[in-house]
């Protein structure tokens, strides 16, 4: 199974990314259209999800050293756009006073940690955290985030990887980080679920389904290695079904 990902990993990464463009083009061309804010909304977390993708794709080419200052904003876009999808269920939902603004304060909230998590997430090559398996990093060269397991090193190998690499990544941003991935979905699935009912519309519910269910996927199949990568499918569904929702909402395609 993992040289299965690992001999798709590398050209699916730039499908993907080739998809998001068009997804991106299509949603500024309807915006324009129809000035759907909803549209505009998924547009900005799509430029968030193809920068991601483009960025995993350069690491399938050489000079991975130079993508360090650029990957830093892999996270710092992360942070600031996925809080978004907060706004798109209040959209969604069609709230009103004083409800809508709780919600935007809440998202401007994490947007404003995110952006903070991103620039605080040290950054250390993928190969840096190998102890096995090491030649199916050789697909995809990226940046992560410094966070050596406790459950896998030593305090003294710790400390002999912090010597080399760097501080380790503080455990607020990570915090942050994993509250950012997971604290987003759900609310999107409750309120997906509820319109599902309402209004008979099922796709902004497997948007956050999408989602959740390529993150989880790699731990069942036992793929851990291979998360980033199978988690792009879902980032790719959860945009289109919500884009898909919203046409069906809004009755017009373009």
């Amino acid at each position: 199974m993992l040289e299965f990902f690992g001999a798709i990993c590398a050209p699916s990464i730039w499908v993907i990314a080739v998809l998001e463009f068009a997804l991106l083009v299509f949603m500024i061309v309807r915006y324009v259209k129809t000035k759907s804010i909803m549209t505009l909304v998924i547009a900005f977390i799509t430029v968030g999800l193809f920068y991601d993708a483009f960025m995993i794709g350069l690491g399938t080419l050489d000079n991975i050293e130079s993508l360090k200052g650029l990957s830093q904003f892999r996270f710092v876009s992360h942070g600031l756009l996925i809080p978004l999808l907060f706004v798109v269920g209040s959209l969604a939902l069609d709230l009103k006073s004083p409800w809508k603004w709780v919600v935007y304060g809440v998202t401007l909230a994490l947007m404003i940690a995110g952006v903070a998590e991103g620039f605080a997430t040290n950054l250390v090559p993928n190969y840096a955290l190998v102890d096995k398996d090491t030649s199916l990093y050789s697909t995809v060269v990226r940046y992560i985030s410094f966070e050596p397991s406790t459950k896998k090193y030593t305090a003294d190998q710790i400390a002999t990887l912090v010597a080399t690499w760097g501080d380790v990544t503080p455990s607020w941003a990570s915090g942050i980080s994993s509250l950012l991935s997971f604290g987003t979905v759900f609310p999107l699935m409750g309120v997906g679920i509820y319109l599902w009912i309402k209004e008979k519309n099922p796709f902004l519910f497997l948007s956050g389904f999408s989602m959740f269910f390529f993150s989880v996927f790699p731990l069942i199949i036992k793929a851990n290695i291979f998360m980033f990568f199978i988690s792009m499918f879902g980032e790719i569904l959860m945009v289109t079904f919500m884009l898909v929702y919203t046409i069906k909402k809004e009755k017009k395609f373009i």
